[in-house]
């Protein structure tokens, strides 16, 4: 099925290969659910390419448009180009938070193609984090998801964009299909207690009988008021709006320009050329926003991020059963060690539930075709709110299905910081993306602005040593 009703260009649709994203991604919820919601689809994908800029960033999901963001913030006066495979927010940072919510496994999750949660990691996976990278450490980690997580709900609030992003404050629930998850999810949370880390005091943990009774499932649940939905590619497009508007940087948008090499340029004043089917741009900075992209432009990457495809659905639910419990309406859910998430949409029966991954063999790993989705994984998820809330006696109708691809990691940690001379990374959210990119795309335009300036670059307070590239031992 064609992304949208346009044809991609003639001189760059036979140049894909495995390592770029495919150029007919399956039709997703949020790029293609309601009309004109993607008004950047095509931003400058005709005409002349721009022949230069001081910085250029790969990929215009939310870590390129961060990225772009936070250096404005910087008010060093830039000329930033944005170069996009497909359509705005739909490739590089293609499917991002396929796991996360909060108290769930340490990640799994893209933009234009994601789930919509923007719920911080309170707690989950806390002891293994400890052992590996001492309290301290693991503690920033948590910190750096609640500094992005409300870093962006300051962003939506200052410019009045609640109704325009879709943003739901609902809390989330996690429900223990097994008693070991209860049991490890406790564990984590005291341990993190007694790291002097308070994850959210509104924390609660209902047990079977009380979830049977509210909600209609049979099974306990940690529940917290600190997390929250929106729509991703309408949160990137005002992003990239609010950047285009500062007095400093000069932003640039060309989709439909996939990078398919860097080079070194001796070229006054530029270090790096980038080969495009368009054209040729050189810069002096590189930003590589492109997540489970990254090894086409890095093959050292190849060995460290996994292409992993997520899937999900929009549905439409309804009770059989008029004087049964109704579906929650609020607030984003998970299950099955967070292997399936779901939550409401506002003002509508629609539900986006995503996972199932757990149905493949392979478990998806190591592919970047979005064009398809897996039928056994679509059967999961079809089947998965029936299964979870029996005493609602659901039916469900599937509207639109899609997928995306996430970065996963050899150490299940993001990678953020400088590669080369002029070049950076962000990227292997572990589909963990939303409450992550936006905080790792600020620390890295911190570093990029103070190399510019010839400054040292402080790290903040509440970014995590770990993440950065050269603790990474052995990966790149």
């Amino acid at each position: 099925m064609a992304n949208s009703s346009f044809k991609d260009p003639p001189e760059i649709e036979q140049i894909y290969h495995d390592l770029l994203p495919v150029p007919n991604p399956t039709r997703s919820f949020w790029t293609h659910g309601t009309p004109d919601v993607n008004p950047l689809a095509r931003e400058g994908s005709l005409g002349q390419l721009t022949p230069e800029a001081d910085v250029c960033i790969i990929g215009s999901g939310i870590t390129g448009v961060s990225a772009a963001y936070h250096l404005a913030n910087t008010n060093i006066p830039l000329n930033v180009v944005i170069l996009e495979a497909r359509d705005f927010c739909q490739s590089y940072f293609t499917y991002w938070i396929l796991r996360l919510l909060i108290g769930q496994l340490t990640g799994s999750g893209a933009t234009g193609r994601n789930g919509g949660h923007l719920a911080p990691n309170l707690f989950s996976g806390f002891r293994s984090r400890r052992d590996l990278h001492g309290e301290a450490d693991a503690v920033k980690s948590y910190i750096l998801e609640q500094h992005t997580t409300s870093s962006i709900l300051s962003f939506i609030e200052r410019h009045n964009l609640s109704q325009a992003v879709d943003l739901v404050h609902g809390g989330n629930h996690c429900l223990f299909f097994a008693q070991s998850e209860e049991e490890s999810a406790r564990a984590d949370y005291q341990a993190a207690i007694e790291a002097g880390w308070n994850p959210d005091e509104h924390i609660r943990w209902l047990d079977a009988k009380q979830m049977n009774e509210i909600y209609g499932t049979p099974y306990p649940s940690r529940e917290t008021s600190y997390a929250h939905n929106l729509s991703p590619i309408k949160l990137v497009t005002q992003l990239y709006r609010q950047t285009s508007a500062s007095a400093s940087l000069n932003l640039t948008l060309h989709t439909h320009t996939p990078v398919l090499s860097i080079k070194k340029t001796s070229q006054a004043g530029r270090k790096w050329s980038l080969d495009t089917p368009r054209g040729q741009i050189s810069c002096s900075t590189v930003i590589h926003a492109t997540n489970a992209y990254g090894s086409q432009l890095v093959p050292s990457l190849s060995s460290v991020v996994v292409p992993t495809r997520g899937q999900v659905i929009a549905a439409e639910t309804t009770a059989t059963d008029p004087d049964s419990v109704r579906l929650p309406e609020a607030g984003s859910w998970a299950g099955n060690d967070g292997f399936e998430y779901w939550f409401p949409r506002p003002n509508s029966t629609t539900i986006i539930l995503g996972g199932g991954r757990e149905a493949s063999s392979d478990g998806e790993y190591n592919l970047v075709d979005d064009s398809v989705v897996n039928p056994r994984v679509g059967g999961t998820l079809r089947s998965f709110l029936p299964r979870a809330f029996p005493a609602i006696k659901l039916e469900v109708k599937v509207t639109m299905e899609w997928t995306g691809i996430m970065g996963f990691t050899k150490s299940g940690n993001p990678i953020v910081g400088k590669i080369a001379d002029g070049q950076f990374i962000s990227l292997g959210y572990n589909g963990h993306g939303m409450p992550l990119a936006y905080g790792c795309a600020e620390a890295l335009a911190g570093m990029i602005a103070a190399e510019l300036q010839d400054k040292k670059w402080d790290m903040p307070a509440w970014f995590p040593k770990h993440y950065l590239i050269q603790r990474h031992d052995g990966d790149i």
